[in-house]
């Protein structure tokens, strides 16, 4: 994992050109500023390229993400492929499909749970990134965390308030509840969820993607 300095921490300016992409994920991935505050060095965690359609945003890598550098790599991910119809090759093709989760590095945990993002993360490298990534038509918001940065105020009273009205975001953005299978219990609850977003949910990224070919240069996941 390379080191940064302080100045690899302030984000390019917005409009960078596309050869510059992959310095501005570089310096997305030296990121040190919240290296205090975590329990392991830091490890951000981004899949990403200038012709991606499709933005993913979680809430932040988990233990096993932070070992391997691959965003989305644990049973949560599993759950979410099946939910998206696709395999692990195509939701792992930068040049369709980007990974920028809320907070990009491990937070660690407490009392066997996962910590929220670090507040200091999105706010920092969300905004380069989506400006460096104008191809995007559609974001999917996993979780209250990615809803909360990204909705604000738009935002339902719960989680099942916000994606119940999945239709009053569209066309650029999709919230979700997050995959873990910790959540089973709001799975049963909320049958609507499978019956009625998630034909809608793969409908229209299978829409997106099959629209025209990126065919752009991809960065892989931390390896």
């Amino acid at each position: 994992m390379r080191s940064s300095s302080t100045s690899s921490n302030t984000p390019a300016e917005p409009g960078q050109p596309e050869e510059d992409f992959e310095r501005l994920v570089a310096q997305v991935q030296g990121c040190t500023v919240c290296a205090a505050n975590l329990p392991h060095f830091p490890r951000p965690v981004v899949c990403a390229s200038p012709t991606a359609r499709l933005l993913i945003v979680g809430q932040a890598p988990g233990r096993r993400v932070h070992e391997t550098g691959i965003p989305w790599n644990d049973p949560s991910g599993d759950q979410l492929r099946l939910w998206l119809g696709m395999t692990r090759e195509q939701f792992y093709d930068a040049s369709r499909i980007a990974i920028v989760p809320t907070g990009l590095c491990y937070p660690g945990t407490v009392k066997g749970s996962d910590l929220p993002p670090r507040p200091e993360c999105a706010p920092l490298w969300h905004p380069p990134l989506r400006a460096a990534m104008p191809a995007i038509r559609l974001t999917l918001l996993i979780g209250a965390y990615a809803q909360a940065y990204y909705l604000g105020r738009r935002r339902g009273r719960t989680l099942a308030d916000t994606v119940h009205a999945w239709r009053g975001f569209l066309p650029d953005t999709f919230p979700l509840p997050h995959p873990s299978p910790r959540n089973r219990l709001w799975f049963k609850r909320h049958p609507w969820f499978e019956q009625e977003v998630l034909p809608a949910l793969r409908e229209r990224v299978g829409t997106l993607l099959s629209t025209g070919d990126n065919g752009g240069a991809q960065i892989r996941p931390n390896q």
